[in-house]
Order: C-alpha cells, then sequence, then structure tokens
C-alpha cells in the first residue's frame, strides 16, 4: 500500500487515505487497517472488508475535491445501519483525509490530527513517545491518532525447498519481510527462490545469528537433516523468535529432540519446537504445506490454538 501511495503521488494524482482509528465490539479489521482512494476512484486496501468501503471511497472523494478531513463512524447503531452497518455487529472510527506525501517507512509514532483547523496534518515521533497500541488519544487537548510504527513480522526459512519458496510467497502477500538461508549455493537461487526478501548461503547456524532472530520473527527449518536442523534449532530455540518449527516425521522429531539436548537446549527451551510444523489442514503439496505451516505461525503470534472458528466460544476477532 505504501509504494501505490508513492507511485501516484509520484505522477501527481491526487490520493485519499481512510483509515480505522477505533473499534468497539467484533470489528471487521482492526486499528491501523487503511484504504487508499485514488482520484478516479481505485480502491486499495479496506477498512470494513467491503462493509463500508463504498461510502468512504464517496466520502473520500468529497476530500479530494476539497473538502476538510472527516472523521466518520459506522457501525449497527447507525440510522444507516440496513445501509452501511457492520454485520458483525461492531462499529469502526474512520478518519478521511488527503496525502500529499508518501507514508512513513520505518519505526515510530505516527501522529495524526483528527480536529479543529490542523486536521490531517501529521509527524512523527520516536518510538516510546507514546506507550501501548494505536489508538485515538488527547494530547495538548487536541485529539489524535496516534500509530505505532515497527518493522513487519519476519520469516527466516532454513533449507532452500520448494517448500521455502511457497511459504516466503504466502509470507510476502502478508507484508512480511523473508529470508531463506541454505549451504549449497547451488539451490540457493533466484531461478528457484524468486520470492524471498533476502537469500543467504551459509550455515544455518551463521546464517541465523547474521539474521539476528527476535521477536517479530518465526524460524521455520525445513532441512529435515541431522547436520543442518541441530545447529538451525539450537540457534532459533535460544533466541526471542515468536515461533519455531520443524518438519519431519515424529520419529525424527524424537531423535532431533535428543541431539538439541546434547547440544545444550533446555526442556523449557525445546517445549518452543512446533515439530511437525504445521496445522493438521491434511496438505500434501508444498503449496498447502507452506498454508498449514504459516497458518500456526500465524495462530502463535496472535495466542491463538489454531482451531476451526466454528467451534470457537469466544469472539472471532480481537477485543478493542
Amino acid at each position: 500500500m505504501r509504494e501505490q501511495i508513492a507511485r501516484r503521488l509520484a505522477r501527481g494524482e491526487r490520493v485519499a487515505l481512510a483509515t480505522v482509528v477505533a473499534t468497539r465490539r467484533s470489528a471487521p479489521r482492526p486499528v491501523g487497517s487503511k484504504l487508499v482512494v485514488g482520484e478516479r476512484g481505485e480502491l486499495y486496501g479496506s477498512v470494513s472488508g467491503g462493509c463500508v468501503e463504498s461510502d468512504v471511497a464517496e466520502q473520500a472523494a468529497e476530500v479530494l475535491a476539497g473538502a476538510a478531513p472527516r472523521l466518520l463512524t459506522y457501525g449497527i447503531s447507525d440510522d444507516q445501519a440496513w445501509e452501511i452497518g457492520l454485520p458483525c455487529g461492531g462499529e469502526i472510527d474512520v478518519f478521511v483525509q488527503p496525502l500529499d506525501q508518501p507514508l512513513p517507512d520505518g519505526e515510530g509514532v505516527l501522529i495524526t490530527q483528527l480536529e479543529g483547523a490542523h486536521a490531517g496534518e501529521q509527524r512523527l515521533e520516536p518510538t516510546g513517545s507514546v506507550e501501548g497500541p494505536s489508538r485515538v488519544l488527547d494530547l495538548a487537548e487536541e485529539q489524535v491518532f496516534a500509530e505505532i510504527l515497527g518493522p513487519p513480522p519476519r520469516l527466516a526459512v532454513v533449507g532452500a525447498t520448494d517448500v521455502a519458496e511457497e511459504l516466503c510467497r504466502a509470507a510476502r502477500s502478508l507484508g512480511w519481510r523473508t529470508a531463506v538461508v541454505d549451504p549449497r549455493p547451488g539451490l540457493v537461487t533466484r531461478e528457484r527462490l524468486p520470492s524471498p526478501d533476502e537469500l543467504l548461503v551459509a550455515w544455518p547456524d551463521e546464517g541465523l545469528r547474521k539474521l539476528e532472530p527476535g521477536a517479530d520473527t518465526a524460524v521455520v527449518v525445513l532441512t529435515h537433516e541431522e547436520r543442518l536442523d541441530v545447529p538451525a534449532l539450537t540457534v532459533a530455540l535460544a533466541s526471542d523468535a515468536f515461533y519455531v518449527g520443524a518438519i519431519g516425521s515424529r520419529r525424527t522429531q524424537e531423535k532431533r529432540r535428543g541431539r538439541l539436548l546434547e547440544a545444550g537446549l533446555d526442556e523449557a527451551q525445546l517445549e518452543r519446537l512446533a515439530g511437525p510444523a504445521g496445522l493438521d489442514l491434511g496438505a500434501e503439496s508444498p503449496a498447502e504445506t507452506a498454508v498449514s505451516i504459516l497458518a500456526e505461525a500465524l495462530a502463535v503470534r496472535a495466542g491463538r490454538a489454531g482451531g476451526r472458528l466454528a467451534q470457537r466460544s469466544g469472539p472471532i476477532h480481537s477485543a478493542a
């Protein structure tokens, strides 16, 4: 989306941005979700999954025509509920503004004025200047939206296999940064792996140390070879990576567990290992296997079990 905005602004086109700044109850899209509206009515992104986009686009057209930025509320309590309400029963506040510069690319806190003569003006403040999640705040008696900006999640894959390519392709569609590590230069080529952002020809432990997996990183080991698996998992399980998965049969997993204990890892660290990696989807092909593994990583990142939504008793969407 950032690229879409920058490209259109570079061509001299006018662009409006709609951002979800608050949600109540079961909202379909989280705070910070964005919809870009071009001067010819093109839409990129989403603020509600399709429920109110057409109305937001009309509001954005008025803003692009010179009207003031505006804060809109949509939800089941609206008089227009049957026309443009949210069928999930939640409410969202959406701020619509014109843009004359690209969205910032980096970390920090993006402050957007929501009211008054300076509505729509933005400034980037240092990380930590506002604590907590992105939300509407009253700063210096002005209502603003403080959006916490940080690096996107990362996926580090050990093993230059066909599943690695499918994993990176799927993760990139989510906006994640991706890298593949493998010591075999004949396998680590752009012809075989066009999707990863980064390719590293290195032993797994060396490559992962270079990538420095942190709390924003999922590590998946696909090599299925002890001399590569054990060094990779030794580094990954000792890191702050939010997810560590490895393929292999249950027999392979048990044998690998013994080797990891010999390498110095403790039981608590081994409990973090998802092996065999992935959710039970009946996956067979490389693409299906990638979906299974990435789905498990997403569930772990969200603190969910990864079961069927039809069997979930709590809210589908995270509480605001």
